[in-house]
This record gives structure tokens, sequence and C-alpha cells, in this order.
């Protein structure tokens, strides 16, 4: 995958890797605000942002050619709530192959690497935390939801969900319904609503990440201390 957005620290090997994904008919160039906000309160972090290996097109070779008319994860002619899932997950491969190789590249082990994205992007980083626990230890969703309910919640993998409240999009109830699952399944996960906002990254939803990212202590970590923690 084309890498337009490709920060590395100024001096010495990264301490996180940050992995962004854009929306439909969108490129990596659309995440810049996010990444930036990212780079700026992570400066020892290495932020990528790719394209997505598929072009929109709309079925005239000739004429796609000549004009830039985004990428997308997946396709949605057609999209119904029963095929939805399988386009999903025939996008997966080749992102999870691709989280892999940054983490082996830039030295970044899974603990270490947060997966985010927007729209499409927010639905694959999900279901990618579904499909291989532990990938990546936390996962920031905006605008996203779930395909399908889940038959089991990541337990290496922290999920914090961003919504705006007004998006007519993806309804803000998709991240609500998926911060319900992964509680019921146990699973560590967070949500944050940003009541006026749309189907987009706002500036509100960032500042909610970035809180996130350093205050919250995921799940695991609790339960590791209070495993290893006396017993009175």
């Amino acid at each position: 995958m084309e890498t337009p957005i490709e920060w590395l620290p100024d001096t010495g090997a990264p301490e996180q890797l940050i992995l962004l994904l854009h929306g439909w008919r969108s490129d990596g160039r659309a995440m810049a605000p996010l990444a930036q906000a990212l780079r700026s309160a992570f400066p020892r972090s290495a932020v990528l942002a790719p394209d997505s290996p598929r072009p929109f097109t709309r079925g005239d070779e000739a004429a796609d050619r000549d004009r830039d008319l985004g990428r997308l994860w997946y396709p949605i002619d057609g999209l119904t709530p029963a095929n939805w899932p399988a386009r999903v997950a025939a996008a997966l491969p080749d992102l999870t192959r691709w989280v892999r190789e940054q983490q082996r590249r830039l030295g970044v082990g899974p603990a270490a690497t947060a997966l985010g994205g927007f729209s499409q992007g927010a639905i694959l980083s999900l279901a990618a935390a579904l499909c291989e626990d532990g990938l990546v230890g936390r996962v920031l969703a905006f605008g996203g939801c779930f395909v399908a309910p889940p038959a089991a919640a990541p337990q290496r993998t922290t999920v914090h969900l961003f919504h705006g409240g007004s998006d007519d999009v993806i309804p803000a109830d998709g991240s609500r319904q998926a911060l319900q699952w992964l509680g019921e399944l146990d699973g560590d996960a967070t949500l944050d609503i940003a009541e006026g906002v749309g189907h987009e990254l706002h500036p509100a939803l960032i500042d909610c990440a970035l809180h996130r990212l350093t205050h919250h202590i995921p799940l695991r970590t609790w339960r590791a201390a209070l495993g290893s923690a006396p017993r009175c």
C-alpha cells in the first residue's frame, strides 16, 4: 500500500506505532489532522496513514484514469446487512499483513501499536481486532461500527469508540451497540460521543482520543496488577 503519511521520530527508533485508515472515497492524506495531533502528543511514535489498495471507480476506465476519485477498503454497491461481513472480511488479510510488516520494519511490538480509522477505516480496525486478538494494543474507531455481533471480545486489545451524535451516515447507535456487545463479552472498551457533530473527524473527537490514550489504563493491565497483588 502507498503511504502518503509516514512520520517518524526526529531521532532514534520509534517507541509506539500508530496506523490510521481513511474512510470511503478518501485517502491517507485525509487522516492528517488526527495524525498531526497524535504526532504532537506522542513525539516518540511513528505515525502512518496508508492509501487503501483499492481505487474507487465508476466503471469507465478511461475517465477514471483521468480523475482522482479516492479509494475504498470495500465496495458499497449492493451492500446489504447479509453481505457486509463478507466484504469486510475480504479486506482483512491484506490489512493485517501490512500491520505486521510495519511492526517488523519499525521494530514496534503489537502492545505498543494502535490501529485507528474513520468510517470504513474504523470498521476495518474493529474487524481486525476481532479477527486477530492482540494484533494491536489499542483500536481508535471514529464513526464506525461492528458489521455483525462479535462472538468474543478481544482480550489483548482495548477498543476506544468515538462518534458524532448527529452522524447520519453511520449513526452513533453503532458505537453504542459496539460498547454494549464488548461489555457483555468482558471486553475492554470506551465510548465518547460529541453531540452536534456529524460524520467527520471532528477536533472534539480527536481531543477525546488523546485523553483516552493518555488516561485510560487497559483492563488487562489492571487485571495483571490485581493478580500479582498480595491477598489480604
